[in-house]
């Protein structure tokens, strides 16, 4: 075997790290794109949402086999089961069902940069129960981020003309807020599983609940859907949900969890352009202009959590 079949080169290991990264953004970035899609043929969000969970359930399940082949691990408290339960139910089924509910009323670009206001959240949620001061450079972040959000809001109002762009930015928002208690609630959970089993295990728990949301409010036969919808629902479970957290964890353990954090800023220009090119969504100053203050905004307070 010749020497550059048998090691990686370094400069291809730099390298690879930030392809890894900018995948996964791509992924987690097309979800809107999918489902705005997915909505032209009438199908609605609840049920969109449990088709996506039933074909990401195999994946999740192999996920959990695989995480649980070391015979050493700690068996989980009552506790610790509680609170995974708690944080699926938080991260991964209240964050996705306002998310998608959302999508119906508001762009796929508004979506995501409200989407992206997460860590705005764990900033202001740690101030309010946890008495951790918020700077003054957490301020001018915050300040940024939410006068970015209300330019985009503006524009597409704008474009509108109606109401239902602030309810769907308040459930995006909610689905944010949503997001932000979930990593809050899963610091010490992740570090005794391990990220990819408490990744399976919570995902578990969603698709467990949206499951049976989808049996007490909904009838088998709609999930009967054209042959298109099921094509967007394989193209979200497997690119912009299983894949995405596959890579994501990949691209951290290779380049470290605060640059990966700074490359994955470029997910809602993406999911912009991704709209622009699939859904006619218009590319304006005044969305770009919101984007950059959003950005930069979550940067900040995203650097100063690393370090």
């Amino acid at each position: 075997m010749s020497k550059a079949a048998g090691h990686t080169r370094p400069g291809d290991a730099d390298l690879l790290g930030p392809v890894i990264i900018l995948l996964a953004a791509t992924g987690f970035s097309a979800k809107a794109i999918l489902v705005k899609l997915a909505y032209v043929y009438r199908v609605d969000a609840v049920t969109l949402l449990t088709l996506r969970m039933l074909l990401s359930l195999p994946f999740f399940m192999a996920m959990a086999w695989w995480s649980s082949r070391d015979v050493q691990q700690e068996p989980l408290t009552r506790r610790e089961w509680l609170m995974v339960g708690l944080m699926g139910l938080a991260g991964y089924y209240l964050a996705s069902l306002l998310d998608f509910l959302g999508l119906q009323y508001i762009s796929a670009g508004l979506e995501r940069l409200t989407l992206f206001l997460y860590p705005t959240f764990v900033v202001l949620i740690s101030a309010a129960f946890f008495h951790r001061p918020i700077g003054r450079r957490d301020l001018y972040a915050l300040l940024l981020s939410y006068a970015g959000i209300a330019l985009v809001f503006w524009h597409d109002m704008k474009l509108s003309q109606g109401g239902s762009v602030v309810l769907g930015l308040l459930l995006v928002l909610g689905s944010a807020l949503s997001y932000a208690v979930y990593l809050i609630g899963s610091g010490t959970l992740v570090h005794k599983l391990g990220a990819l089993r408490y990744t399976a295990y919570a995902s578990l728990v969603s698709c467990a609940a949206v499951l049976l949301q989808f049996a007490l409010t909904r009838d088998l036969g709609q999930l009967a859907q054209p042959g298109q919808v099921y094509a967007y629902g394989v193209a979200m479970a497997i690119f912009s949900t299983v894949l995405p957290v596959w890579l994501m964890s990949e691209g951290i353990r290779r380049v470290g969890s605060s640059r990966a954090s700074m490359m994955g800023t470029i997910g809602p220009i993406l999911t912009i352009g991704m709209g622009y090119v699939f859904l006619d969504e218009p590319i304006t100053l005044a969305q770009m202009a919101g984007a950059i203050l959003v950005l930069a905004g979550v940067a900040v307070i995203s650097l100063k959590r690393a370090a």
